[in-house]
């Protein structure tokens, strides 16, 4: 599931719930990339913000990438051309700060219905679209209530002493998968309950007024010994109170009701036509990778954030240059289908990507070993794919977060994949940001991942939270260094910026760790957080891999 930004209608939300190993040698040299610096003591201006993450620490006491001074050491360097593949829900290729960058299939002829290239994709101009449909792709469901409502019919009322000793493994399962579901819904349950209760409140008071609309003013003149009214209009009376009024309700509203994450008859395949059980049944989706404006909302952000053209005066600068885009839609407004997941790692390292940025996740992974295989698959291609951890502030040594590069946890199986935390510009105890997954075996290395300014469809540009922000600036990184150092394997890259990352020695509240029975939350060293203990340096690793590739 794609990580998306609040937006104004969380007060809504809030309202109606009121009442993996260490650091392999590889060749490549760790560096000295310790530093003692003190917090900025001045507010970061507006338009310093929307850049944050390009800032340095040792010069800006910003916690950024140290990406401008990266760009200062590349003066008079010439790159090669890499091909980036953004896994995502679609992406506006139109928009005016990522149009000249979009990756072109050289081989397809555009609308012909032929497949010229013979790739398998018939019309595959800037990527494929496994989400299938027209380009507006169908929401889906998370994958613990499509494992659920598989077994819901089969066992529903029954218990282990009425089944046969052969089903007693698949009602374990059963068990499973239902407390899960449960424990994962309830919160959405209990919103829709009180968004039903609110519709309801708004059309009482409606009738007893006899009018279609009212005012604050309007409520707090009715006099009643009605108790079930007056506490309908107290609710109302709360609600508007908040600076919301019916409207912003009922959009709110009517956005949930679309939210099939856990309608358990809801078929979200239905639209692409495929067996999503079957990883040989290939021929589906399309070449429409754009999507809906709505769905492509995320993907279109995540990909500002690398490649948006530099020094175009509009908009803002992509941390990648010489990088073209290829689009490949595979993650719906619900859980991905590890099928087309897997496919669509193929498909990008199977047309010329060389960095793969990945911003979504899920808990539950019926088919995990196709997404590895995929996984192995790209490594065998040269292929780096760059993976958000996650934002539910949760360590992922010990909870499940797919995809990922380790059956066990412990021991990779790949040594391709980067896995990326999220941070702030805060530097100080507040440096991980609240949301952030982490790991000391599983997340890789961290990067600014709060409040990142890009772009959005229509032309237009937003501020997003979210690994899912955090994963395409390393995949930017990833991009720069194989774009001046074709040479190094993907692996290399990995490695590269892993150990030149800033080492951050001090101590931070553990995310997640605030609570009402612990208020000032946990505090860990930074360096618990992550295989590295690092924050990503765009320069550092450019440094790096030059004297790699040089010898000096």
């Amino acid at each position: 599931m794609r990580i998306v930004k609040l937006t104004y209608l969380v007060a809504i939300a809030a309202f109606t719930l009121a009442s993996c190993s260490s650091v392999k040698n590889l060749a490549v040299p760790t560096m000295e990339t310790a530093v003692s610096i003190t917090a900025k003591k001045t507010p970061i201006g507006e338009e310093e913000f929307n850049h944050w993450a390009h800032a340095d620490l040792a010069t800006d006491t910003i916690p950024g990438m140290s990406l401008d001074k990266a760009y200062k050491f590349l003066e008079g360097k010439k790159g090669e051309t890499v091909i980036v593949g953004v896994i995502d829900s679609g992406i506006d290729i139109n928009h005016e700060d990522l149009k000249d960058n979009i990756w072109s299939n050289p081989k397809e002829i555009a609308g012909n219905g032929i497949d010229d290239d013979k790739n398998g994709f018939i019309d595959d101009i800037h990527g494929w679209n496994f989400l299938g449909g027209d380009g507006v792709g169908a929401p889906e469901q998370l994958e613990i209530t499509r494992l659920y409502a598989k077994y819901k019919n089969r066992f529903e009322g029954k218990t282990l002493e009425t089944i046969g000793a052969d089903e007693k493994a698949a009602f374990e399962d059963y068990q499973k998968y239902l407390k899960a579901y449960e424990a994962s819904g309830g919160r959405h349950f209990q919103t829709m309950d009180r968004l039903a209760q609110i519709e309801g409140n708004f059309a009482s008071v409606k009738t007893f007024l006899g009018k279609d609309s009212f005012t604050i003013e309007d409520l707090q003149a009715v006099k009643t010994d009605d108790q079930k009214l007056q506490a309908q209009i107290g609710d109302i009376l709360s609600l508007l109170g908040r600076g919301l009024d019916e409207a912003a309700f009922i959009e709110y509203y009517e956005t949930q009701k679309k939210n099939k994450n856990y309608d358990l008859t809801f078929d979200g395949r239905a639209i692409v036509g495929d067996n999503p059980e079957d990883i040989t049944d290939t021929t589906y989706g399309n070449g429409n990778v754009i999507g809906s404006t709505e769905s492509e909302s995320h993907g279109t952000h995540v990909s500002g954030i690398i490649l948006a053209t530099r020094n175009n005066d509009i908009g803002l600068n992509g941390v990648a240059t010489n990088a073209k885009l290829m689009s490949v839609r595979a993650v719906p407004d619900g859980d991905e289908r590890d099928k087309d997941v897997a496919l669509a790692i193929r498909y990008a390292a199977d047309n010329g990507a060389k960095v793969v940025n990945m911003s979504f996740g899920k808990n539950w992974s019926p088919n995990s070993e196709w997404v590895f295989d995929a996984i192995k698959y790209a490594e065998k291609k040269d292929v780096l794919l760059v993976h958000a951890a996650g934002n539910d502030s949760k360590d992922i040594d010990t909870k499940s977060n797919w995809p990922n590069d380790s059956e066990d946890k412990v021991t990779e199986f790949a040594d391709n994949v980067l896995t990326i935390g999220a941070m702030s510009s805060n530097y100080d105890e507040n440096l991980p940001a609240t949301f952030s997954n982490y790991g000391k075996l599983n997340v890789d290395v961290f990067a600014p991942g709060v409040q990142i300014y890009s772009t959005i469809p229509n032309n237009e540009y937003a501020r997003y939270n979210g690994t899912s922000m955090a994963s395409p600036e390393v995949a930017g990184i990833a991009a720069l260094v194989r774009s001046y150092y074709p040479q190094l394997s993907a692996s290399q890259v990995k490695h590269i910026i892993m150990n030149s990352g800033t080492e951050i020695n001090m101590e931070v509240l553990l995310p997640g760790s605030k609570s009402q029975e612990n208020p000032n939350g946990k505090k860990v060293q930074f360096s618990e957080l992550s295989v590295s203990g690092k924050v990503v340096n765009a320069y550092n690793a450019l440094i790096l891999a030059d004297k790699m590739v040089n010898k000096s």
